[in-house]
């Protein structure tokens, strides 16, 4: 039987925690490399996160790899935002936070678009799709529920409205065209008033 506070055999504990932080650098470090060019090399990949390539190559074997877990954990980022943000913001407030993130990762995606292959990139646009749909219609039910958005509108127009965040280009301004045409794609959501309503100052 172990005695109270003696550390675990073999540094097992020690080792995994080493591991979880090893892969989050290599993470953090693929988005940024990626993110800034789709033919960043695992080399390059491994310096950013200041690690050795052998250490990468245990956790990834191949690129590819790489590359389609970045992109998973990022639109699962994207996808548990949502309730998060419902918690803590009123639902229209939620719902124009959650396009800032989604545009965030449009951002990000731009620069992986390069490093998948056709059928890699199918694939994981099918695996994406439901989720971020699911995501997006929570917010707009929430929104609804508040008489914050129209109730015709739909998920999927929502994801089509924003498709300018895969295509605008990333350059220095970028933040202010992106936040400007969010705003004009939220201005289209809101209840339209009724002549008498907007007469009467409602």
């Amino acid at each position: 039987m172990t005695a109270v506070g003696t550390p675990p055999q073999n540094g097992r504990p020690a080792r995994r925690a080493d591991a979880e932080l090893n892969r989050s650098r290599i993470l953090d470090a693929a988005r940024a490399c990626l993110a800034e060019s789709g033919d960043a090399s695992m080399q390059s990949i491994a310096k950013r996160a200041g690690i050795g390539q052998g250490t990468l190559y245990r956790h990834f074997p191949t690129r590819e790899a790489l590359v389609l877990e970045v992109h998973r954990h990022d639109v699962a980022e994207l996808v548990d935002a949502a309730p998060a943000l419902l918690a803590e913001n009123p639902p229209r407030e939620a719902l124009r936070l959650w396009l800032d993130r989604l545009a965030q990762y449009g951002q990000i995606k731009s620069g992986l678009v390069g490093a998948f292959n056709t059928a890699t990139h199918k694939q994981l646009a099918g695996e994406g799709y439901g989720p971020v749909i699911n995501a997006i219609t929570l917010l707009l039910d929430a929104c609804k529920e508040a008489g914050a958005v129209r109730e015709d509108v739909e998920a999927e127009e929502v994801l089509l409205l924003v498709g300018f965040l895969w295509r605008i280009e990333t350059d220095d301004n970028w933040a202010v065209r992106t936040a400007r045409m969010l705003d004009l794609v939220m201005e289209g959501l809101v209840v339209a008033q009724t002549p008498s309503a907007q007469e009467s100052g409602v």
